[in-house]
């Protein structure tokens, strides 16, 4: 019984205790006064660092386009290649064959075209004597001459083709810019991706131009700047500071992410930043006309949700709100609030709602 009297004495000692800490807070609070101010409505800029990824504003596997073997190599990983250059020569000996057979085909229809048009013109010159060319014969004289040209064109197809394969044996840079990847060597069989070639013969990127990646989250994509420069910083590179200018913005959010892809692009002639690199981005934000705006400390992040302490008369009104962007002294708020109502500046859970104060400089 007595323990239990101990227990509860000491419980009305500690409440007592904390009672007369806050009333001696408050007292001090109403002693020296709180000090108020309006929101600001205007215009509101920001900025927002987020990570991005550098990527080569083009990069491509090149692989052979017909099943062939690997001639010569011209280039090696690291090779700066302009566009147009010749890479790789590819052998293929079945082509020269079909080459040859398209070829002698080719004659040989231009042959029988000119002997079934020379034999149609003497037919139609002698028919234009009555009774001497029966209508059949030159009626089958024309269509044979038809035919042959048909087979003549045709083979004139298959000879372009082969024609066009024999280019497909030289491997050719189709931008400018540095081999990052080489797979094969000298006599290897190569091909189409999955008929012979799991691997590209070459990796090239593009690297004197580069796009900087960088997802923005959903609260923020309404205040970006999309007109704005940047500036970011990669981890490699400490003391240098690099800038670009946002150039394309997806439209839509990733749907796993909720954010919007951003790329910037960034002129990268000197190659200090290589593709992949990480960098710590600096994006401008922007607010319309209308927001309104507090110092961060009038913004009161309780256990309860977010408040601003609004005074109305002598008494403290808590008022819920929403945040939006901010820097590091002001930040947007979204709520039953008007650029007349006076807040507290410095909000606190000491401060009651409800509770009455005394106002400094009254």
């Amino acid at each position: 019984m007595n323990r239990i009297n101990c227990l509860i004495i000491t419980a009305c000692v500690f409440l007592a205790a904390c009672k007369k800490a806050e009333e001696k807070a408050t007292t001090s609070t109403q002693e020296t006064g709180i000090e108020t101010i309006y929101p600001k409505s205007g215009g509101f800029s920001s900025t927002l660092s987020i990570p991005g990824e550098l990527q080569a504003f083009q990069q491509v596997d090149l692989y052979a386009k017909v099943s062939s073997f690997i001639s010569k190599i011209l280039v090696d990983v690291g090779s700066d290649v302009k566009q147009g250059q010749l890479l790789a020569v590819l052998e293929a000996p079945e082509m020269k064959a079909q080459l040859s057979a398209a070829s002698s085909r080719l004659k040989a229809q231009e042959a029988l075209y000119i002997a079934s048009s020379a034999t149609y013109k003497r037919l139609l010159e002698t028919s234009k004597t009555p009774g001497t060319i029966a209508a059949n014969d030159l009626e089958q004289a024309f269509a044979r001459q038809q035919a042959d040209l048909a087979q003549l064109e045709a083979a004139k197809s298959t000879y372009k083709e082969v024609t066009e394969m024999q280019a497909y044996l030289e491997i050719r840079a189709p931008f400018s810019g540095n081999i990052i990847a080489r797979n094969v060597s000298a006599g290897a069989y190569v091909g189409p991706s999955g008929r012979g070639s799991e691997q590209p013969i070459f990796s090239l990127v593009q690297q004197n131009k580069l796009r900087l990646v960088v997802n923005v989250p959903e609260s923020y994509t309404g205040a970006l700047n999309k007109t704005g420069d940047i500036s970011f910083k990669v981890h490699s590179l400490p003391e240098d500071v690099f800038s670009g200018h946002i150039a394309r913005n997806a439209g839509a959010l990733d749907s796993r992410l909720r954010s919007q892809r951003v790329e910037i692009d960034v002129v990268n002639t000197n190659k200090k930043l290589l593709p992949g690199m990480i960098a710590e981005v600096t994006l401008p934000l922007s607010g319309s006309a209308a927001v309104l705006t507090v110092p961060n400390a009038a913004v009161l992040n309780s256990t309860l949700g977010v408040f601003v302490l609004k005074v109305d008369g002598q008494k403290v009104r808590w008022i819920p709100v929403t945040t939006g962007v901010s820097n590091d002294s002001t930040t947007v708020i979204n709520g039953a609030i008007s650029a007349d109502d006076r807040l507290v500046k410095h909000a606190s859970e000491e401060i009651r709602d409800g509770q009455e104060i005394k106002l400094r400089g009254n």
